[in-house]
């Protein structure tokens, strides 16, 4: 998996832990080795993962590794980012974005 600096990584064993019993909102992101969009919002996530930490925790969840929870939100493409607030997902993405367009996309939720 790609991983981004300083973004925590789930699975389908800590998901529920980790993302659904978060307090702060969380951005999952479901990703792949194989997927070329998934390198180009790497650093992105990194980069708000540090700014946003105290309002916003980013995770990244391997899809091929995870195929229940991957399954569970019927993610198809990657990679698909899907904001958990109280345990429900509010806002889903899909595709990379640059980080402007992303922290926009984010405003209504942190």
């Amino acid at each position: 998996m790609i991983r981004a600096a300083g973004v925590a990584e789930v699975t389908d064993a800590d998901f529920e832990a980790e993302v659904i019993g978060a307090e702060l909102p969380v951005l999952v992101e479901f990703t792949a080795d194989w997927c070329p969009p998934c390198r180009q919002i790497a650093p992105v996530l990194s980069a708000v993962a540090a700014e946003q930490g105290d309002r916003l925790k980013v995770v990244q969840l391997d899809v091929d590794t995870n195929p229940e929870t991957t399954n569970a939100y019927g993610v198809l493409s990657m990679p698909t980012l899907i904001v958990f607030r109280d345990g429900q997902p509010v806002k889903s993405m899909v595709g990379a974005r640059p980080k402007r367009r992303l922290l926009e996309e984010l405003a209504d939720v942190l």
